[in-house]
């Protein structure tokens, strides 16, 4: 687990590299400025029968507030999940536990709001690609691979990749998607590689600074023995004398 040591150097620049790769992130969804890079496809715009803009204000602020919701409580389940690790390191058996407690949660709740049994049909389609796609890589696959970086670095590690994903989506939709860059994504992913790299550098810094006192000899618990070993056989010398 991490440590907070506030006169270490490794410690204040993870907490600057935090507030900063927040900053960056905000930056690149908040603003976004002129535009860089333009491809020549035209840009989808809303219609007026185009879901997004059929979707009501109040589904934008619940959805955004889950959203909010999920994001906060992230952190927490990676610090449960680090101590978990802790006492039982088997990343395939925990992965494996955590998906299907998520699944015996979900599908009751999902067969409650949607009952309609036509809607669970899965033709052999792209739909059927997205949700094999989706189960392997985004789930087990990036489940496994969180559980194995908590067990190795920490929970600190692996949060500090969130906001650096924000950059590698908008960084990926210019290249694949061609969607247009905007000069505060530039600036939002530059900002939050200063963060990112103050992070790794203070966690380096903590592990450095950890194996210095490990190699170290314990020589503050040897000197006390040491003196008082001198200072006895001075009293019996003296004692001796008199």
């Amino acid at each position: 687990m991490e440590k907070v040591v506030w006169g270490s150097s490794g410690t204040r620049a993870k907490i600057m590299g935090s507030l900063v790769s927040i900053l960056g992130a905000l930056v690149v969804v908040l603003y976004k400025g002129p535009i860089v890079l333009s491809t020549s496809s035209t840009q989808p715009s809303l219609t007026v029968d185009s879901p997004m803009a059929s979707t009501s204000q109040m589904n934008w602020i619940v959805g955004g507030s889950l959203l909010a919701i999920e994001f906060l409580l992230v952190p927490i389940w990676y610090i449960i999940q680090t101590k978990i690790m802790k006492q039982y390191p088997a990343e395939f058996i925990v992965v494996f536990l955590y998906n299907l407690s998520g699944t015996l949660i979900s599908a009751p709740v999902c067969l409650l709001l949607e009952a309609n049994l036509s809607a669970w049909k899965i033709n052999p389609d792209i739909t059927l690609i997205a949700i094999i796609y989706s189960g392997f890589f985004c789930t087990g696959l990036s489940s496994l691979v969180h559980t194995w970086g908590l067990h190795l670095k920490g929970p600190m590690y692996i949060s500090i990749f969130k906001p650096l994903s924000i950059a590698i989506a908008a960084a990926l939709s210019v290249i694949f998607l061609g969607d247009a860059l905007y000069f505060g994504t530039v600036v939002g992913a530059v900002i939050l590689s200063f963060g990112f790299y103050a992070v790794v550098w203070g966690k380096a810094k903590e592990e450095e600074l950890s194996e210095d006192l490990d190699i170290r000899p314990p020589s503050s618990s040897t000197n006390p023995l040491l003196q008082s070993y001198k200072v006895k056989d001075n009293e019996e010398i003296t004692y001796n004398d008199s």
